[in-house]
């Protein structure tokens, strides 16, 4: 006995509700980042811009800082999501035509940290700061 009862069906039920989940996240991730753009922007300041340049006041400057110091943590959670259903996927595709080793090693692929890339960001591969 191989362990494995999969519904290739059901799995795409489920991988096709994960999907759209996924496009609901995304949408709310936009509005988060401008959501937060605008209370930055509307925080007030301490004092007057010079040079042209905008003022920043110290909670407009705490919610920027924050949005970096989260933005990978944010990506991170849409490509684990792509991942595992991609996983899913091949594994299931491997389980249908009867490669039960494939299938193993694409569901095993599937649960390694995807890497996310920042541009002008090194460091942050894994998914841990």
């Amino acid at each position: 006995m191989t362990g494995w009862d999969i519904s290739p069906s059901g799995v795409s039920s489920v991988t096709s509700l994960v999907g759209l989940a996924m496009d609901d996240v995304a949408k709310d991730v936009k509005a988060y980042g401008e959501n937060l753009k605008s209370a930055a922007a509307s925080a007030g300041t301490l004092g007057e811009a010079s040079c042209g340049s905008d003022a920043t006041g110290p909670i407009g400057a705490a919610l920027t800082l924050f949005a970096q110091e989260t933005a990978h943590d944010v990506l991170f959670l849409g490509a684990r999501a792509a991942k595992s259903v991609n996983g899913a996927h091949e594994a299931t595709t491997f389980y249908v035509i009867g490669d039960l080793h494939m299938a193993t090693i694409a569901q095993f692929r599937s649960l390694a940290a995807p890497v996310v890339d920042l541009p002008g960001v090194g460091g942050k591969q894994d998914g841990h700061k």
